[in-house]
C-alpha cells in the first residue's frame, strides 16, 4: 500500500482523467507514481510532460546501453516499481530480460556487452552517495557514445535516480508490469465491478 493513496479517477478533474486514458493505453494501466502525482495536477502535468520530451530526445545512445543503466539504477536504489516497469520496456523493445537476474554480476557476466559494463558501472558511480564518477570514467564514455551520448546517459541516470527515490519514499511497490497483471486499486474494483454485471 503506498503512503499516499493513489488519486481515483472519481476524484480526479478531467485532465487528470484524461492523462490515466493516455497512460492505460499505453501502458495497460495506470501506472501508480502517476496517480500518486496526480493529487498535485500541475506536477502531474509537468512530470508527463517532461517524460514525453525526455523519450523523444534519447536518441543517442543505443537502447539497450540506456535502458540497463536505468535498470541498475532502480536496482540499486531498491525501487521494485521502477525493476517492474523498466523490466516491461525492456520485454516490450525486444530486449533480452532473463540477463536481468544476473546485473548483481554485470561485471563478469559474459550477458553483457563491454559498453554496457561501462553504462553501468557509470550509473553505479552516479548513485554512490557522495557521487563517484572520475575524470577517467567519463573520458572512457566518451570515446564510446561522444559528448552528446554521454550528456543522455548521465540525464538519463539522474532522472531514474528522482523516479527510484520518490517511488521508494511514497511506499509505492511494483505493481505487476513485467508479469502483466499491473492494476492501482481502482482498477481492481473496476474489474469487479465488470465482472458482477456480467453475471
Amino acid at each position: 500500500m503506498t503512503r499516499i493513496a493513489p488519486l481515483a479517477p472519481n476524484e480526479a478533474g478531467p485532465l487528470t482523467r484524461l492523462v490515466y486514458r493516455f497512460a492505460g493505453r499505453q501502458f495497460g494501466a495506470v501506472p501508480e507514481p502517476l496517480a500518486v502525482l496526480a493529487h498535485h495536477r500541475k506536477l502531474l502535468l509537468a512530470s508527463s510532460g517532461h517524460e514525453m520530451a525526455v523519450q523523444k530526445a534519447s536518441t543517442v545512445l543505443p537502447g539497450n546501453v540506456r535502458d540497463i543503466a536505468v535498470y541498475r539504477v532502480a536496482w540499486k536504489v531498491g525501487c521494485s516499481w521502477c525493476v517492474d516497469f523498466g523490466a516491461m520496456l525492456m520485454r516490450l523493445d525486444g530486449l533480452d530480460v532473463d540477463r536481468l537476474q544476473h546485473i548483481g554480476e554485470y561485471d563478469t557476466s559474459p550477458l553483457y556487452s563491454e559498453d554496457e559494463r561501462a553504462a553501468i558501472a557509470y550509473a553505479d558511480a552516479m548513485t554512490a552517495n557522495p557521487v563517484e564518477v572520475t575524470d577517467e570514467q567519463v573520458a572512457d564514455l566518451e570515446r564510446r557514445f561522444g559528448k552528446a551520448g554521454v550528456v543522455e546517459l548521465t540525464y538519463q541516470i539522474s532522472l531514474e535516480n528522482q523516479r527510484s527515490r520518490m517511488n521508494s519514499a511514497l511506499g509505492i511497490v511494483d505493481q505487476g508490469f513485467s508479469s502483466d497483471a499491473c492494476r492501482v486499486p481502482w482498477a481492481d474494483r473496476a474489474e469487479a465491478g465488470r465482472e458482477a454485471g456480467r453475471r
